[in-house]
């Protein structure tokens, strides 16, 4: 099962860190910071990063989430796994499908995705948002950004991820 993790914001990356050292490894089949990839421009030339997918939270496949919550208390960062009541609470088959139809196992990065506005439409050639154009919301075409509406952890969320538009047809 797949279950959410919180950490501080803007920490995410050093958190997943510190869990790979103080938890023990067969706990957890994967631990990972969602992100996307998206085009900056640095001394006039653009080049790929990556950004954290939704700040605060990491993702960990584990079939033991008891023990997990437990060896969490062990790592020296605020880390807890998301749930109540002592309940905690993995992502829906929608969440996991979302998440495994944008990035691959080993690399849990939303590639950029490229694509052309006709008219008013927008239309992705290739990339990831192939076949997902109902769930952008708004496009910042100087940012290179695609702001998706998603459902993740039981609510409405907003997500950027990197969309490229090539050409634009009035």
């Amino acid at each position: 099962m797949w279950y959410v993790i919180q950490v501080g914001g803007g920490k995410e990356r050093s958190a997943c860190r510190l869990i790979e050292r103080f938890v023990p490894e067969d706990l957890m089949k994967e631990l990972f910071v969602p992100q996307y990839e998206i085009m900056r421009k640095r001394r006039g030339q653009w080049h790929a990063c990556t950004e954290t997918l939704l700040p605060g939270y990491l993702f960990v496949v584990t079939s033991q989430p008891e023990k997990l919550a437990v060896a969490l208390r062990g790592v020296p960062a605020f880390t807890r796994l998301l749930g109540n009541n002592d309940m905690f609470t993995p992502l829906t088959d929608q969440e996991v499908a979302f998440v495994n139809a944008f990035t691959e196992p080993g690399r849990r990065v939303v590639r950029m995705s490229e694509g052309v506005i006709e008219g008013d439409e927008i239309v992705i050639l290739k990339g990831p948002l192939m076949h997902q154009t109902g769930l952008i919301k708004k496009i910042d075409r100087h940012k290179r950004l695609a702001y998706l509406e998603i459902q993740m952890l039981g609510r409405t969320k907003t997500v950027k991820v990197g969309l490229e538009i090539v050409r634009k047809h009035a």
